[in-house]
């Protein structure tokens, strides 16, 4: 008996030797990439920060301390050593015109000018170097920050005799910063047979003279008549040629996002031509940056091909195309937004409503029914009375559709009884921080006090209703670099010092959370991005220096160091 309980004792200590020999020589598989030593801000609640993570593919394996995921450091390994510096998930702007940020690089950059003298003088010296006939355009102008004002105007905005005698053989196309009005030379009003008989569009107004003739500025949808007439002088190329350039367009978007530590972008309203080309530059691996794309075309088309352009993922999560992108006013740069009371400083105006009630209504039928996003571009009071009307009957007309997550884009200026109603139906505000100490200096002129404090990109008072808040930059409107835009998040502060109504600032977290997680949530990609979790993309953001600490203004000093999409480094500073 003694000899049987003997062996039976000595096999099972074999068995244990074996699986504990079995355990020691089980290693851990080494990982594509480790990032160690640093600061590492998760937006993960289970572990909100970390000294080190590891990637394997285009995922996180695993967080936590530098001793823990050195064990994941093999010959192959790349390792990046922050000694000390900031990573955060990789940072998504929620609101950019990608195309734009490209092509804003093409273009005479007239954000600088201090007057309509300088402008002339940037498309004197442009028109010297044209070809004949050769369209020149240019982006960036905004006339309420012209230090004097352009004589002759019209409500401030200049009459188009200076830029028509600098160049009388090429037509001139001068955008707005917003992107909501345009300068138009004689040249280029003639391609487009516009003479004072024209009569304005239906959301768009061409500004004349007393005498009724146009001056050369247009607004809203009427910047369509001298695109449609201009189109002439800008497709006197080939066919190869025009896709070359806008093959290049979308490659400088791309660098230009990467470089300001952007991991993505929810490009808010593009049509199929230029998804077929987004999808050419994955095929043939040009673009690096994550795009969520908003679709922006009519009812008409959106029924025939909107299943088709669907999306979800496409070429390994570099694009997906789930939403709708309407405009139901303008902006209040061009006293566009629609207000439900007239301007302060225009009386006779309340705006202008671009596309009308009925037309997205019948927008929000077919999104809702097709299981789309809607997205519409709302600034004044009463265009986001009227586009949260829309919304709240279509949700009511079907019960059945949950989680919609549908967007307010801009909800820059609003009524005090519509903020609860944010949260209370569930839209997503996908606001602009970097508009409020951008547009400060001149928004109580267009508002006046009482409606400024109420409702005046009231970020804190939408997150106090329920509501996410998804950050952004409307880029090329302004730069798509998110570090101005945090810090005008968390401080409120204009150029002149002045803070616009700091009672409405947000947390720094709060801030990093509008650029990662609640814009992953805005694009219903918070299951694989907007965290450094394990499992999810590893998309990660290193700073110069501690944005989540240090103090305020040295916020703006903070550079980008890496870009990392995918477990890929795709921009080194």
């Amino acid at each position: 008996m003694l000899n049987k309980l003997s062996r039976i004792a000595f096999l099972a200590g074999l068995v244990l030797l074996l699986g504990l020999a079995g355990g020691c020589s089980k290693k851990t598989e080494p990982a594509d990439l480790v990032v160690m030593n640093g600061k590492i801000v998760t937006m993960d609640v289970a572990r909100p920060q970390v000294e080190a993570l590891a990637v394997r593919g285009d995922k996180i394996v695993e967080v936590g301390t530098a001793k823990k995921i050195k064990k994941y450091i093999g010959p192959a390994t790349e390792t990046i050593d922050l000694g000390g510096k900031l990573a955060v998930p990789g940072l998504t702007d929620a609101h950019v015109h990608f195309t734009g940020i490209g092509q804003s690089k093409l273009t005479l950059d007239l954000t600088k000018a201090k007057s309509w003298d300088d402008i002339v003088a940037l498309v004197a010296e442009a028109a010297k170097k044209a070809k004949p006939g050769e369209l020149i355009t240019g982006r960036g102008w905004h006339q309420e920050k012209w230090d004097k004002k352009p004589e002759p105007n019209v409500n401030g905005l200049p009459f188009h005799n200076a830029l028509s005698k600098v160049s009388p053989d090429n037509p001139v196309l001068l955008t707005h910063a917003s992107g909501h009005s345009s300068l138009a030379n004689a040249k280029a009003m003639a391609l487009a047979k516009i003479t004072a008989k024209t009569s304005n569009p239906s959301g768009g107004e061409i500004i004349k003279d007393a005498k009724g003739n146009p001056i050369g500025a247009f607004l809203e949808t009427a910047q369509g008549l001298l695109r449609f007439g201009t189109s002439r002088a800008r497709d006197a190329r080939t066919p190869e040629e025009r896709e070359a350039e806008r093959m290049k367009i979308v490659e400088l978007a791309d660098k230009e996002c990467l470089s300001k530590g952007l991991t993505g972008v929810h490009d808010a309203g593009t049509g199929w031509e230029t998804i077929n080309l987004y999808k050419k530059a994955i095929d043939q691996g040009k673009l690096g940056v994550r795009l969520n794309v908003m679709l922006s075309t009519g009812n008409k088309q959106l029924l025939e091909k909107a299943a088709e352009y669907r999306l979800l993922g496409y070429g390994g999560n570099r694009l997906s195309v789930r939403s709708i992108k309407r405009l139901i006013d303008g902006a209040l740069g061009a006293h566009g937004a629609w207000l439900l009371e007239p301007y302060e400083d225009l009386p006779a105006s309340t705006g202008l409503n671009t596309d009308s009630i009925d037309s997205l209504r019948e927008t929000a039928k077919i999104a809702i029914e097709n299981g789309f996003q809607l997205c519409v571009h709302a600034i004044g009071d009463r265009a986001n009375r009227e586009t949260l009307n829309i919304f709240e009957e279509a949700f009511k007309a079907h019960p059945d559709k949950k989680d919609v997550r549908w967007r307010i884009e801009h909800a820059q200026h609003l009524s005090l009884a519509d903020i609860p109603r944010f949260g209370q139906l569930g839209v997503i505000a996908s606001m602009q921080t970097i508009h409020c100490t951008s547009d400060g200096p001149w928004v109580l002129k267009r508002l006046g006090a009482k409606r400024a404090e109420e409702g005046a990109y009231v970020w804190r008072k939408l997150m106090a209703s329920g509501a996410v808040v998804a950050n952004g930059t409307d880029a090329p409107v302004e730069d798509v670099d998110p570090i101005p835009n945090f810090y005008a998040s968390v401080t409120r502060k204009m150029k002149n010092g002045d803070l616009f109504y700091p009672d409405q600032k947000m947390t720094r977290e709060e801030a990093l959370r509008s650029y990662t997680l609640n814009a992953a949530y805005a694009a219903f990609q918070e299951d694989i991005k907007g965290s450094l979790t394990p499992g999810k993309l590893a998309d990660i953001t290193v700073f110069s220096r501690d944005i989540m600490s240090c103090p305020e203004e040295e916020i703006l000093g903070a550079a980008v160091v890496f870009t990392i999409v995918g477990g890929k480094v795709l921009y080194k500073k």
